[in-house]
Order: structure tokens, then sequence, then C-alpha cells
């Protein structure tokens, strides 16, 4: 065999490093033996994604490693997909263990149980079932998640335009396009998640970061005959496509 698996299973290692909030041991730790891959990849979504890229997913967080491009080579140079399981899950469970030495400018630590019991299994299991392979998912995993920013354009109304952030922690907003009249208005952005937004329109007004129910609102001026863009301003949110655009009747 190739006398590589110990050094790329450390590169790898340290570049998944906060890897995911969700992810579990493939058949290790808790011993389930049959893992909901559905629930995985939802948990992914909601837990993991504001942090990291994995394309199957349609996730974009860029505060920690990308997915894909951490075990790209490692794959290619024979790592197991049980293996990748195994390190996601370890990481979930125990974060804190990969040194400051092992960290990529501007990662952040991922926080403690994220994910617990069975959970971890499932998403372990989803993002070494999918990471770096391309394509998108079928079957239930195509449907397992609506895809961020799909939903239908939104209308102020009454002086208020509202566009919630999407519910499930995906950095985006639940509409990718807005309308209103020119004049007063007040902007108003839900977010149902843990992961925190805001909403910003400069020249416009900065509402502030909010999250688990929060809004994030301001109050401004629309010039007539203008398209404004919206977004989020908390680091790498925007980056990753969190941003939409308003056009003033």
């Amino acid at each position: 065999m190739r006398r590589t698996s110990a050094t790329t299973h450390r590169a790898a290692l340290g570049l998944a490093l906060g890897v995911l909030a969700p992810v579990a041991l493939s058949a290790c730790g808790n011993g389930k033996t049959d893992p909901d891959l559905v629930a995985g990849k939802q948990l992914f979504v909601q837990k993991c994604g504001a942090c990291h890229q994995l394309d199957r997913a349609d996730t974009k967080g860029v505060s920690g490693p990308d997915l894909d491009e951490a075990f790209r080579q490692a794959l290619a140079d024979g790592m197991g997909r049980n293996s990748i399981e195994g390190m996601v899950a370890e990481q979930i469970r125990h974060p804190a263990r990969l040194g400051e030495g092992q960290r990529g400018k501007g990662e952040v630590v991922m926080p403690a149980d994220l994910v617990e019991g069975e959970s971890v299994t499932d998403v372990a299991a989803y993002v070494g079932q999918v990471v770096a392979k391309g394509g998108e998912d079928t079957g239930l995993l195509a449907e397992a998640v609506k895809k961020a920013g799909a939903g239908k354009p939104v209308a102020a109304k009454d002086g208020k335009l509202v566009i919630p952030a999407d519910p499930t922690g995906q950095l985006a907003y639940q509409a990718a396009s807005a309308t209103a009249p020119a004049g007063p208005i007040e902007v108003e952005s839900p977010n149902e998640s843990g992961t925190p937004h805001d909403i910003v329109i400069d020249g416009v007004g900065k509402g502030e970061v909010v999250q688990n129910g929060g809004i994030s609102k301001f109050n401004g001026t629309l010039d007539a005959g203008k398209t404004y863009t919206f977004y989020c301003s908390v680091p790498g949110h925007r980056q990753a496509g969190m941003e939409g655009k308003v056009t003033v009747k």
C-alpha cells in the first residue's frame, strides 16, 4: 500500500477541524447501524451549513473548512468513506481537540454539543457518503431540504417590507427578490434559526444581528426607480450568497 494514509488522514482532519456541527461515527459510538441519511442531511444544513461548504447539501458557509476540498485528496489517496464518517463524528463529539496551529486563518472552533446522540451518526453518515462526490442528491435526499432562497418574491405592504431569513439556518433569505414603493419604508427580517443574521441595505439602513426568533429591522427611505441590494453583514454570509434585490417602483 502507498504510504499516504497517516499524512493524508492528518491533513484531512486538520482541514475538517470544525468540521461540522452535526456528525457521527458511522457505526461506532452509539451503536446505530442504520443511519437516517435524510435526517442527517437536514441536520447538516441546519447546524453546519452556516460554517461549511458541502456541494451536495447546497451549503456555502465560509467560516469553517470547505468539506469537499478537505477530503478530496484523501479520498483519491484511498481513504474510505467509513473513515470520513468516523473523523466527522469525532470532531463533532470532541471539537476542541485540534489545536490553534491546525486552524486556517479566520476559521472558528466548532461549538460542542451541536448534535447529540444518534443524530451524530445520521449527519456523519450523510457527509461521509456525499463529500467530494460531485453531482446532486437523488430520491428522498433531493427533497430533504428546500432550496435556499427559492421562495416567491415578496412585496412591501402598508409601508413594511418583510424578508425572512431561511428558517433552517441556511445562508439565505427565503426570497431573493422584492418590490417596494418609493418613500419611507420599514424593513424587517425575522430569523427563526439559531444562525445569527441581520439585514442591511446600504444607504437605507441596517438592522441588528438576531437569532432564535428575533427580528432584524430598520426604517429608511427608498428612491423611486432604483434597485437596491439587501444582504446579511455577518462575516462570510453575504460572500456565501445571502443577498437579494429590492426593486423600487
